[in-house]
């Protein structure tokens, strides 16, 4: 693993020096549903001679090129030698038979060109839907991010490499084209209408967009005035969705004015587009003016989707939005900087939801979810600092992770915490207005934080930035009061080694004790500290600090004699940080299952869900366990949750809030996976009236966790009803989030006979790529679908690389779901040998970061198992 992300441009896969592009025109047309045609004339700045053209292209036939070039002030056309186009580099290469003189002030090429109508949600693609109506039909949209835009038309397809563009479509005449400017003209003849855009500024080519479709809008307009006019934001989806796009829109609106005034620079475009597509790889993109999204991730119906999709809507919407200043206004100059792009968008992005919405306490479900994501990945060997290095178009991929994006948003969030939000924020709009238009470094970030702040920024974040891993803090108890305080970097494994333990983070601690919080910084290998009070302390208050902190034994009996000392985010962290010790045999498993033990009492969903995420990972790591062993953990469970269930009730009240209906939700979910009886027998009749035709039976946000309780816990005639109405919602969902719901039901059972079904759906055409994770990841969290879900992967390898290969993105995310549960020497020892003389570029790293998590999780197996038998016959769990 490279230790650091510097690297020189001479190390990475970039094209030549010598022109560097200004301005594209683009004209795409002849387009069908295979196929289209496009003509691109770039003009270019000469740096020095050359007597070659080099553009990257790829899935693209260049029919011609023709060269100019200002020589003493006269246009000279050059001419072509000939044209190499390399497929595995993907770059073609137009030499010339004259070289550009260096003296030239510019020169430009003109290339006709034939591409593919694309089907893997890359590059110039189709997503096929049905129409309201039940008719097949398809749109046409683009995804260049990260290096796709070379799929679409030649082009210098690096982010530094910065240019303007004017953009012309040729579509169906009854269509409608978006790009990322308004349109500028639009003339029909012969059936078909030629749109022309106006011209973009200066951008990035991967935040080039267009797209075409039968489609439809809502419009509003921004609070704020822009240039003395308020912004047009329009969300566009294809005809019949458009009005379940009005909470998006209500969002985008007030977002839009709420980052101008925080970023003291407003939007920079005339309009805002927020499109949504029926195909999708990611959940959105941030194309400059024209943001695309999944479906599920801008589409919201109140009366049919899970609140769950409320807040993710709202979300996504604010972290693409975010993107129009940090990363499209101003861009990473190479990808190994991607953070800066993905982290700061999911910090601010965040920020953004807490203003508008603080009864849903978004920081500490963020706190749950996204720092302990990033954690978890980082606590293995495979994981990659946030700067990482990054040589060619497949690493990139690789590293839209929970490093570039959630650990990226929690270092923000440490030391904009650290220095004071508002004081980080100007720091931001002083690197904003500095960079703009531009490309910048990491370094120039914390610069302009610096300068605001009058703290030396850089030296408190490189080794968090550049260094791979985080600290675990030990924590011991001297005799005297004091504690001893030593920080380590930590793996889940449990066994770093010296060179592996060099890094010394800055670290603000955060001590809360005797009613006051006492701000300490860490930055040597340990420290001591008195004056704190015997009876409670706890640092990393918050937890605000990205790592985690092992305290003795007998201080976590202490937490649980006094729980109201505690913030909610407190007792996650104390969870998180000790199941995570516990893990890696440095903490004890048994003594967080009796600190679980005192929280039947707790009605905070963050807690709840932590805590239930500890022990789903302690069942589904016992997977192989004794079947007694097994039913015990179940039962403890069953009864650890019984209480806070009997107190917030089974059925969703009017007008609750948002965090008791999420509670529900999950509760529902554990409680299905560990057949509660009560909860059973509620999702039963639920779902029987529900497939009955009474659809105001189940409530939206209850739909998913019960048909995927209802699908664990049928057997026979009940259970071939349910996959077969389940199978129907997949074909043809009734709402936005219909698909995902049912895909992640399906795999839940535990006849073999419906997880065999399950499994060969995968390669049945039924489920789309883009959903390939929801079943595989149901599947993988069935303790009896896990093995045969992995059987099916080996015997149909070729066919499933085939298929999931034409968008890395979804073979490296369905790789990681499907293996990453294992906990035995035998699974580990079997993936390996089996992708040892596989093809694995693309997606070796999640691979590796799978392996490291079956290594740790059999350790943690061996080493607990009769322990924890011990503990649960002493509980009468046995």
């Amino acid at each position: 693993m490279c230790d650091q992300a510097v690297a020189s441009q001479d190390q990475i896969d970039i094209l030549p020096k010598g022109l560097t592009p200004k301005h594209y025109k683009l004209h795409v047309y002849h387009i069908t549903r295979e196929t289209f045609k496009g003509t691109v004339t770039i003009d270019f700045s000469v740096d020095q001679a050359t007597d070659a053209i080099y553009l990257n292209a790829k899935d693209l036939e260049i029919i011609d090129a023709t060269i100019q070039a200002n020589v003493s002030k006269t246009e000279v056309n050059l001419n072509v030698k000939s044209i190499e186009v390399d497929a595995d580099t993907q770059v073609a290469v137009i030499r010339l038979n004259e070289t550009i003189p260096g003296s030239s002030s510019k020169a430009s090429v003109r290339v006709n060109y034939k591409g593919i109508i694309q089907t893997n949600m890359a590059g110039f693609y189709k997503s096929d839907y049905k129409t309201t109506k039940g008719d097949d039909s398809y749109m046409l949209s683009t995804q260049f991010e990260a290096t796709d835009a070379r799929r679409a038309f030649p082009c210098m397809d690096e982010p530094s490499l910065k240019a303007t563009f004017d953009v012309a479509m040729t579509i169906k005449e009854e269509w409608t084209a978006l790009s990322n400017m308004p349109v500028v003209s639009s003339i029909s003849k012969g059936g078909e209408t030629t749109v022309v855009f106006d011209t973009t500024p200066v951008m990035s080519t991967y935040l080039l967009a267009w797209a075409c479709g039968d489609f439809e809008y809502i419009e509003a307009l921004t609070k704020r005035q822009y240039n003395g006019k308020h912004i047009p934001v329009r969300v566009y989806t294809t005809k019949g969705m458009v009005q379940e796009g009005q909470f998006a829109l209500d969002n985008a609106t007030k977002i839009v004015d709420y980052f101008s005034e925080v970023f003291e620079i407003d939007y920079v475009l005339p309009k805002v587009d927020l499109l949504a597509v029926h195909e999708f790889s990611h959940g959105a993109m941030e194309n400059w003016g024209l943001i695309t999204y999944r479906t599920t991730a801008l589409l919201f119906n109140e009366e049919k989707s899970s609140s769950e999709y409320k807040k993710r809507v709202a979300y996504v919407v604010a972290h693409e939005l975010a993107h129009q200043w940090f990363g499209n206004l101003v861009t990473m100059d190479w990808w190994n900087e991607l953070w800066l792009n993905e982290g700061f968008a999911t910090w601010v992005g965040w920020l953004a939801i807490d203003h508008f919405f603080p009864e849903w306490d978004v920081f500490s479900v963020f706190v749950n979810e996204d720092l302990q994501m990033a954690l978890n990945l980082d606590s293995l060997r495979q994981s990659h600092p946030i700067e990482v290095f990054v040589k060619s178009a497949l690493d990139i991929d690789q590293i839209f992770d929970a490093i570039s994006y959630r650990k990226g948003a929690s270092t923000i969030r440490m030391i904009s915490s650290h220095i004071g939000v508002k004081v980080f924020l100007k720091g931001v709009a002083m690197y904003l207005k500095k960079h703009a238009f531009g490309n910048a470094h990491t370094a120039d970030l914390w610069d302009a934080v610096s300068e605001v702040s009058g703290q030396n920024i850089s030296v408190m974040m490189d080794n968090w930035i550049t260094k791979i891993g985080f600290p675990m803090l030990t924590i011991f108890e001297t005799e005297s009061g004091a504690i001893e305080i030593t920080q380590d970097r930590f793996l889940s494994t449990g066994d770093v080694q010296p060179e592996e333990n060099l890094t010394k983070w800055w670290i603000p601690l955060s001590i809360s004790t005797a009613g006051k919080t006492e701000d300490k910084i860490l930055d040597e290998k340990s420290v001591s500290i008195d004056g704190l009070a015997k009876d409670f302390y706890k640092i990393n208050k918050d937890q605000v600090g990205v790592y985690r902190v092992n305290y003795p034994a007998s201080r976590l009996v202490k937490y649980s004699e006094d729980l109201s000392l505690l913030t909610v985010n407190d007792k996650v962290g104390i969870i998180a940080d000790s199941a995570a010790a516990a893990m890696a045999g440095i903490g004890s498993t048994t003594g967080l299952l009796t600190f679980v033990n005192k929280l039947k009492n707790e009605d905070s969903y963050v807690v709840w869900a932590q805590l239930l995420d500890f022990l789903a990972s302690l069942r589904s790591a016992w997977f192989e366990q004794p079947e007694k062993v097994t039913n015990g953990l179940n039962k403890f469970t069953a009864d650890l949750i019984s209480p806070v269930i009997a107190r917030i009730g089974l059925d969703v009240k009017t007008g609750e809030a948002f965090l008791v209906t999420q509670l529900r939700t999950l509760l529902f979910n554990v409680a299905g996976g560990v057949s509660l009886p009560a909860v059973v027998e509620k999702s039963k009749a639920l779902f029987t009236a529900y497939i009955k035709g009474d659809k105001s039976a189940l409530h939206p946000s209850l739909k998913g966790v019960v048909f995927r309780v209802v699908m664990a816990n049928s057997q026979g005639t009940e259970l071939e009803q349910a996959y077969k109405f389940i199978y129907g919602e997949l074909i043809n969902p009734v709402s936005i989030d219909g698909r995902e719901t049912a895909c992640s039901a399906l795999g839940r059972a535990k006849d073999t006979r419906y997880i065999e079904k399950a499994i060969r759906l995968l390669l049945s055409g039924d489920v789309p790529a883009m959903d390939a994770h929801y079943l595989g990841g149901g599947l993988a969290a069935n303790a009896l679908g896990r093995w045969r879900l992995w059987t099916y992967i080996k015997e149909n390898w070729d066919t499933i690389y085939k298929l999931y290969s034409t968008n890395m993105v979804v073979l490296d995310r369905f790789i990681r779901i499907t293996t990453i549960k294992f906990s035995s020497i035998e699974a580990f020892d079997d993936i390996t040998e089996f992708f040892k003389n596989k093809k694995t570029h693309g997606f070796e790293r999640s691979l590796g970061q799978s392996l490291d998590a079956i290594r740790g999780n059999s350790q943690w197996v061996s080493r607990d198992k009769e322990s924890v038998e011990a503990w649960l016959k002493e509980k009468n769990c046995l």
